[in-house]
């Protein structure tokens, strides 16, 4: 399976670029990485912006304050379960500071809250890159999750 992180805002020069780059690294163990950066304007530039990024048969996961909690157990699990599955493509979206364009809403097979507080863009996608690394590790029973 490989994974996709569409991300609007800047690719460079934005908070903690060296987490989530060592995370990213991490994570090409387990998962071919791929970030897509979508230029930050409004919500319904970028929707048709992340829509065209999205590959065909991907299954789409939207970061969004309304969505579902997951513990990293959780996230494990569900990422095994798309694993079994045989999902080609599983994509991760971090909206802007306006949030998602309905489309892109009405594309996402998930919805998922990183937590009750509100982050911003920036620091989500350090968030993401070290929950997605730790769930893999969970999944493949390593020592991480329990250091």
């Amino acid at each position: 399976m490989n994974t996709h992180i569409i991300a609007v805002g800047k690719s460079r020069g934005y908070l903690n670029e060296e987490a989530v780059a060592e995370y990213t690294s991490r994570l090409q163990h387990y998962t071919h990485t791929e970030w897509v950066f979508i230029p930050g304007s409004d919500p319904t530039a970028e929707g048709a912006l992340i829509l065209k990024a999205i590959p065909e048969h991907s299954y789409v996961i939207v970061l969004d304050e309304s969505g579902k909690s997951l513990s990293s157990l959780q996230l494990a699990d569900f990422i095994q379960k798309r694993l079994n599955e045989s999902v080609k493509h599983i994509i991760f979206i971090i909206g802007g500071a306006h949030g998602f364009d309905e489309q892109v809403m009405l594309r996402a097979q998930f919805v998922w809250s990183l937590s009750a507080l509100t982050f911003p863009h920036e620091l989500a996608r350090v968030i993401l890159a070290e929950t997605m690394y730790r769930a893999y590790t969970i999944i493949r029973g390593e020592k991480y999750h329990h250091m």
